[in-house]
């Protein structure tokens, strides 16, 4: 009994990769950094590293310097403009960031220009509260495509060498900030400590814990545009331990009886409906019937997503979810009125969203 229970679950992980990874090729047409999109090799003439314009002024393209680097949607390439050794402008060539997310993390273009390149080299550039995965992206590609300047382009500035690359380095000092160390820890409690105490008082507490730390304060939740940016450009673990340690609470678990462990433990938006529902004691009454034919609607939501990103109609939907809600600063009024509606039904209604329209909890529910 207890190998065919780990058997079934092996294949349903299985079929959710199959899953995920065939949504990520439609949608972003690479696989863990695979391209499949063979119309892309056409351009390449246009995405040369470095050009040198006729009055001398150097535009370089990330697109192959910072292939590895990603943000919340994927790789996120600039045009770095330098005249004269000075960073003269900064351009973002196509990418799949949500707008905008994008937007506000552009706003660090100006911190850079105007700048020598070793002045801009020395820089430590802090990420946009509210687009993260964006800044860091952005930073990622300036650091490379400015490290590429010094090594290639002459100036008159003094060659220090590349010691102050990794003085600089902002994923490195990210990994170490305060807000990424206490977004470990809470996400680490939430992982764990359920698993041995079984405690009213501490659960409420944990569940404040992951709204304001994971939720507003780090902008980490498990998002069908987060997973499938992770299959489709690859995932670098040590600068997404927070993203990694939900995804094991999700996907992993269930082999081992937890089923529900990242939506009821760990999910900053569950967590804000679960709060919300202990604000009222009256609670709707719905009968089993209605429960079920709730959970079917549920089924045919997601199914149907399933279909717009599989059949390229509508795959923007991904944008659409309200975990994104948190990065208020971000997200559009769309988003934030979803995310709210759900929170109002939250007083009188058991996890509206969880229960009866979640994506992304319907995808983790295969595993069960």
């Amino acid at each position: 009994m207890k190998s065919f229970f780990r058997t079934k679950q092996l294949l349903s992980l299985f079929i959710c990769l199959v899953i995920v990874s065939s949504l990520a090729i439609v949608k972003h047409g690479e696989l863990l950094g695979h391209s499949f999109r063979s119309e892309q090799k056409p351009q390449a003439a246009n995405n040369d590293t470095l050009r040198i314009l006729g009055n001398g002024t150097a535009v370089i393209n990330t697109s192959a310097l910072a292939s590895d680097i990603t943000g919340y949607g994927g790789k996120v390439p600039l045009n770095i403009v330098i005249k004269n050794g000075v960073v003269e402008n900064i351009v973002a060539l196509k990418n799949d960031e949500t707008k905008e997310f994008f937007d506000n993390a552009s706003a660090l273009f100006e911190k850079w220009k105007g700048r020598t390149i070793d002045e801009a080299m020395n820089m430590k550039v802090d990420a946009v509260t509210g687009a993260t995965f964006s800044s860091k992206a952005i930073i990622g590609n300036m650091q490379r495509g400015l490290l590429y300047a010094k090594n290639n382009l002459q100036t008159d500035e003094s060659v220090k060498g590349n010691s102050s690359w990794g003085s600089s380095d902002n994923s490195g000092s990210s990994l170490f900030s305060l807000r990424n160390i206490t977004g470990i820890c809470v996400v680490l409690m939430a992982a764990i400590l359920p698993l041995f105490v079984k405690n009213r008082r501490y659960h409420f507490c944990q569940l404040i814990l992951n709204v304001i730390v994971l939720g507003f304060w780090c902008g980490t939740c498990l998002s069908y545009s987060s997973l499938l940016g992770f299959a489709a450009h690859g995932m670098e673990i040590s600068g997404n331990i927070i993203a990694t340690v939900m995804l094991i609470t999700a996907f992993i678990y269930p082999l081992f009886g937890k089923k529900s462990h990242y939506c009821t433990h760990v999910c900053p938006y569950g967590s804000l409906q679960q709060i919300a529902g202990r604000g009222i004691k009256y609670k709707i009454r719905m009968s089993p019937l209605a429960i079920k034919r709730l959970d079917k609607v549920r089924k045919l939501i997601w199914a149907l997503l399933m279909v717009c990103i599989w059949g390229g109609v509508w795959s923007e939907w991904t944008d659409y979810e309200p975990f994104s809600a948190f990065i208020f600063r971000s997200a559009s009024w769309i988003v934030i009125a979803t995310a709210l509606l759900f929170i109002a039904l939250s007083f009188v209604i058991t996890r509206p969203y969880c229960r009866f329209v979640c994506p992304m909890g319907t995808l983790i529910k295969l595993r069960y």
